[in-house]
């Protein structure tokens, strides 16, 4: 084969949710991807006097859904002097990731997610709702899971791309999943949660099924979606006190995370369905209703992790991931 394909995957510039655009471009077998433009008026990251922005490659892996020798590439988007364009939170995440690398943050990202056929939830009756919640986590069944199909075509795409993916699960509102990336440091699981992201969405648009990062796709008594976050540092992973340390620092800045979050945050921290109230702060061990949640394994063992359950699924991870790793590491360093 004389020349490859590369796709170049984008987060662009919508508001008040980021999303994923994407394009092919065909390179000669021998030659690298390089930076590349694009309209970012049609994005919402330029207007149409000056609309061209710039595509630079950050992120590349095996192509799983196209032939051998195809690569994704995920990148950043720059403007044309070649500096960080407004939109690009990879950008700040990375200096966060730098001033505090030598905390060694890792983090695990779980990402909750809605299968839609239609106006409906996939796999709902057409009219009314179905039994309530209660035996679809992590059930087993025709009629307790829909879209496994889906799901488990996304997981091998994931590994065939060399993605750190760790597992995935029935969520507990019916056509409600979950997988999970991770451990890795704030910019490489922020990369890779955005690339299995377009694999997600490109792999249901064969199966004619929309894919909802909706923190709350179906009002009433039904779970939202989130992207429960996991944390560490080198100092958490060998003693039980800096756990507890994070877990203050994190209530110190409650607004500041809670705006960076997700929108419509506030739909599903209502303090029911496995949340606290956005209105609220607390961790306890073991704990789903709290924001911060310390796993029963963590504190036997005196050492871990803690788990940060408030970010939406419709999260930027990079700024996720770049405000807990800022946040809980200065508070270590002060």
């Amino acid at each position: 084969m004389s020349s490859y394909r590369a796709e170049y995957i984008w987060i662009d510039g919508s508001e008040p949710t980021q999303f994923i655009r994407s394009k092919t471009k065909v390179i000669e077998k021998n030659d690298s991807p390089s930076v590349w433009g694009f309209d970012g008026s049609s994005t919402n990251q330029a207007v149409g006097s000056d609309s061209d922005c710039v595509l630079n490659p950050v992120y590349t892996c095996p192509d799983p859904l196209r032939s051998e020798g195809d690569i994704l590439v995920l990148c950043e988007v720059l403007n044309i002097n070649m500096s960080p364009h407004s939109s690009n939170q990879r950008s700040k995440c990375l200096d966060i990731f730098n001033k505090y690398s030598i905390h060694e943050p890792w983090f695990g990202i779980e990402q909750e997610y809605t299968f839609f056929d239609g106006s409906r939830p996939l796999g709902w009756p057409l009219n009314g709702f179905p039994a309530p919640q209660g035996g679809y986590y992590c059930g087993v069944g025709a009629n307790e899971v829909f879209g496994r199909d889906i799901v488990e075509d996304h997981l091998e795409a994931c590994l065939k791309a060399g993605l750190k993916i760790s597992g995935i699960n029935a969520e507990v509102m019916p056509a409600q999943w979950e997988f999970q990336v991770g451990p890795l440091d704030p910019v490489a699981v922020s990369d890779q949660l955005w690339v299995a992201r377009w694999l997600l969405y490109r792999i249901a648009e064969d199966y004619g099924i929309t894919i909802t990062l909706d923190p709350k796709p179906v009002k009433g008594d039904w779970n939202g979606a989130g992207a429960h976050t996991n944390f560490s540092t080198k100092e958490m992973r060998e003693s039980y006190a800096p756990i507890i340390a994070g877990a203050k620092a994190l209530g110190a800045k409650v607004d500041l995370h809670i705006v960076n979050y997700g929108d419509r945050i506030e739909e599903r921290l209502t303090g029911q369905h496995e949340t606290c109230s956005y209105k609220e702060f607390r961790y306890g061990v073991s704990d789903r209703g709290a924001s911060i949640r310390i796993p029963w394994q963590v504190d036997k063992d005196q050492k871990g992790y803690l788990e940060d359950r408030r970010p939406n699924a419709n999260c930027n991870p990079y700024l996720v991931t770049g405000l807990i790793t800022e946040t809980v590491c200065e508070a270590i360093q002060t």
